[in-house]
């Protein structure tokens, strides 16, 4: 019958069973433990006395010893207490079991998981066990591997506990370890202490200092404060005359909360004679009975005391914590039973039907993104057809804004159009042809920005299909994928020549007729009225020194001729002839030598030259920026029309598109008859719908999380 979680006895084993049974769900299926379970780790350098301790508590010799690195996985140390048997049924070993074991009974024996139901009596042959599945991970050298190995023990000998005994810390490769040796254990034992449900068991030999202690030293970089650390001292039998650990309990050296626990363990010749570790435990409580440093307190010393305060210590733990524990077993279920459920069954049947809704499914979403219909809505950047609308009205507007008529044609490059344009005799009026010249040449400038704006819209497209192929689903099937990305991109690229081709053509329109009767254009002679306006303001006005008023512009009388140049003196050093004939040499002049292979104007601009140049400028300004505003408004309506529309029009398609016949070149459904001519095609579906590693192996991981999970929840569901 279930209890009230407040109400259990911490006294009571059945909390560290649950808590066994939860390490086993996890350890069985072989994934990894989303759970962060409280346990036991003991922390200590190889020659702290790790081993002596674990088998004192548990009473018998099991654990492999020897030189250099014993333990190279993490043991997992379940020890499990059992009501004693009647001495009527105790006495001798289980009849048929061989043994070398001389302590063998029927009442104590172990059980590795991954060997159910197998019961070792021989501890020796648990000691065996321990060495031939650490190899089996680690090969026969001394590597080290963070699979664990589970170890039950059944005793009425021992207390209900969990331990996890990792590899002991050590400084420098020995004989075949890793030259890494050190980083390796350094990191396995971090992640396993580092977990916030994980008490330290730090074991450090009483005659060294404790500053040194490794197991102390690594435990301090998880638990600074040393809330969840206890200390072990070993070898305090073996610690100079007059010295002792007093200090060290009182935690006047190295304080922690859990404090710590005095232990003597058989020395390394008692373990070579074979001695009992019945007689190492009489031998540790004669001591710490007769010490007079610690007598006062003996029975706060020794491996009984150690073992019930571990005990207390991690079922008052797992009191503690098994709230947290069943909120997270619940929210890890949740969330890989919908990441199994995206993954999706591995039999989904009939593959033409499947293929056949994927591509209905693949273009309405397009055309979801597109028009900012989708589901997925986001409120962190732009997306879909947000960014093409930024492509068109800033990037694009901004760039077609940016191309200045006249950067590249200067005042005297339109005054050397204006000569050549009027050919032989020099030009009465404005020219109309060096207008319509310079103007044509800056119109046909906007090409540029506009074909790169249908290569961004393109790459937009592309993004959308990437964000698309990325889901899921597409990564479960990376043959369908593939081939959805190479006939969409496919169909992008022959969509492209007809676009470019008409932004082209509307650029060409632009430039090939010159409508000089547009509303929006002034003619020239506004323009020429603008010119000489702006001329006369900035002639400085003479005033009547006695009325002060304005004078009216002077006009000379109709009589007065204008006056001739004499001698050759006048005008000839000005104009656009004036740098061929600035020479004052009249015999040079007089021999008339013929012109360079190459006339250039001057830098220098006449009144009228002047004039006509920034007439000429007025009416490029006015007409390209007609010209401006017309190609912002109808290249991203090309594109629309060309390239975009195609892709964002997908009404159901009919059962006229399983037929050869291409429909016309003004059909919306183009992308999604694309997909179906070129994927349906029924000797390849099964190719496409074969599922990629990945999956494969997520799905079998995810089952088995969930398989684990769900027993899990089950297992702490008993306690309400």
């Amino acid at each position: 019958m279930a209890t009230n979680l407040n109400s259990i006895n911490v006294n009571d084993p059945g909390l560290i069973t649950l808590v066994n049974k939860l390490q086993d769900v996890f350890t069985t299926v072989g994934v990894q433990n989303p759970i962060d379970l409280p346990q036991i780790a003991v922390v200590g350098s190889q020659s702290s006395g790790k081993s002596s301790v674990l088998e004192n508590i548990v009473g018998r010799d099991f654990l492999p010893r020897g030189t250099g690195i014993v333990t190279r996985r993490p043991l997992i140390l379940q020890l499990i207490n059992r009501a004693p048997l009647p001495k009527t049924e105790a006495n001798g070993i289980a009849e048929g079991i061989p043994t070398t074991d001389n302590e063998s009974n029927i009442e104590e024996w172990g059980e590795f998981l991954h060997i159910p139901g197998q019961k070792f009596y021989d501890f020796n042959k648990i000691r065996d066990e321990i060495v031939k599945e650490t190899e089996s991970k680690t090969g026969r050298n001394a590597g080290i591997s963070p699979a664990p190995i589970n170890l039950r023990i059944y005793s009425p000998n021992v207390l209900t506990l969990t331990l996890v005994d990792l590899p002991g810390l050590t400084k420098v490769p020995v004989g075949d370890q890793p030259r890494d040796i050190e980083r390796q254990i350094r990191e396995m034992v971090l992640k396993q202490i580092s977990k916030p449900n994980a008490i330290i068991l730090a074991v450090t030999a009483a005659n060294t200092d404790l500053a040194n202690s490794d197991g102390l030293k690594l435990a301090r970089e998880v638990d600074p404060e040393g809330q969840r650390t206890i200390g072990v001292l070993t070898k305090v039998d073996l610690m100079d005359e007059g010295t002792d650990v007093v200090d060290i309990l009182a935690g006047r050296i190295i304080p922690l909360r859990l404090g710590y626990v005095p232990v003597v363990n058989r020395g390394q010749r008692d373990i070579e004679n074979k001695k009992a570790i019945s007689y190492a435990l009489e031998h540790e409580k004669s001591f710490f009975e007769n010490h007079k440093a610690y007598r006062n307190k003996s029975s706060y010393c020794g491996t009984p005391y150690l073992a019930r305060k571990l005990n207390m210590i991690l079922m008052m733990h797992i009191k503690q914590t098994l709230p947290d524990i069943k909120a997270r077993i619940a929210t890890s279920l949740q969330k890989y039973g919908t990441e199994l459920s995206q993954l999706g069954d591995s039999m989904l049947g009939n593959s033409a039907n499947i293929v056949l809704n994927i591509i209905t499914e693949f273009a309405n979403e397009y055309r979801e993104v597109l028009e900012g219909k989708n589901q997925e809505l986001s409120s962190i950047e732009l997306s879909g057809g947000a960014r093409i609308s930024f492509v068109f009205h800033e990037l694009y507007a901004n760039g077609v804004k940016a191309v200045d008529p006249f950067d590249q044609v200067k005042d005297i490059d339109i005054r050397t159009i204006l000569y050549n344009s009027s050919g032989s005799s020099p030009g009465l009026f404005i020219g109309t042809a060096a207008f319509e010249l310079i103007v044509k040449q800056q119109i046909r400038r906007l090409e540029e920005p506009s074909l790169k704006c249908v290569s961004l819209i393109y790459d937009e497209l592309v993004r959308i299909l990437g964000q698309l192929l990325n889901k899921p689903f597409f990564r479960r099937y990376p043959q369908l994928k593939e081939r959805f990305h190479a006939v969409v991109i496919g169909f992008f690229k022959r969509v492209m020549d007809p676009t470019n081709k008409l932004v082209r053509d509307l650029v060409a329109m632009e430039s090939c007729y010159v409508n000089t009767g547009h509303p929006d254009f002034i003619n020239g002679s506004r323009a020429m009225a603008i010119v000489n306006d702006r001329h006369n303001a900035a002639r400085p006005t003479q005033v009547d020194p006695k009325t002060g008023k304005p004078l009216p512009p002077s006009v000379p009388p109709r009589s007065a001729s204008p006056s001739l140049p004499v001698d050759g003196q006048g005008d000839s050093g000005s104009g656009f002839f004036g740098s061929f004939f600035a020479s004052k040499n009249k015999k040079k002049m007089a021999a008339m030598e013929p012109p360079p292979p190459t006339l250039k104007a001057s830098g220098t601009l006449s009144e009228r030259e002047q004039t006509e140049v920034e007439v000429i400028k007025l009416l490029i300004t006015s007409y390209y920026n007609i010209v401006r505003r017309t190609v912002i408004d109808m290249v991203p309506k090309a594109i629309m029309l060309t390239l975009v529309q195609w892709v964002t029009s997908f009404p159901p398609f009919p059962i006229k598109l399983f037929a050869n016949a291409r429909p016309s070149s003004h059909t919306k459904e183009e992308m999604q008859r694309e997909l179906l001519e070129q994927m349906y095609r029924i000797n390849e579906l099964d190719d496409l719908l074969q599922e990629s590693e990945y999956t494969v192996r997520r799905r079998k991981e995810c089952q088995q999380m969930v398989e684990s999970l769900t027993r899990a929840s089950e297992i702490v569901s008993q306690v309400q």
